[in-house]
């Protein structure tokens, strides 16, 4: 098991569509990817926890491998717009630990 920053997964990302004369999709289409990938956790997540089972001949996909999806083409979208995701995350985690900081009920600290 690697551990990777989201930095070097969004290098290594841009390193393999640069290798390919189309390179990045339009926004609208990395859009468009996203739901579908989403729409395929959706369907991952419904069949193990949920109360679809699969057909006997559909692919053996796995939750592990469509969040992987996910993270290729959020990596995609972020690379295309000149985001990064680490400062978007940073950003993201500032908001929750403001706004949100009395939202939930904490746990009790041992001491």
């Amino acid at each position: 098991m690697s551990n990777k920053s989201l930095a070097s997964i969004q290098k290594e990302v841009d390193q393999y569509i640069g290798q390919f004369k189309e390179g990045y999709f339009s926004p609208l289409a990395l859009m468009a990817r996203l739901s579908e990938e989403v729409g395929e956790l959706a369907r991952e997540v419904n069949h193990q926890f949920g109360p679809k089972p699969k057909k006997p001949d559909e692919a053996d996909n796995s939750i592990e491998m469509e969040l992987g999806d996910i993270l290729f083409i959020l990596s995609c979208f972020a690379n295309s717009l000149g985001i990064s995701l680490t400062e978007a995350h940073d950003k993201v985690m500032n908001k929750f630990n403001t706004r949100d900081a009395d939202r939930w009920t904490r746990k009790e600290t041992e001491q």
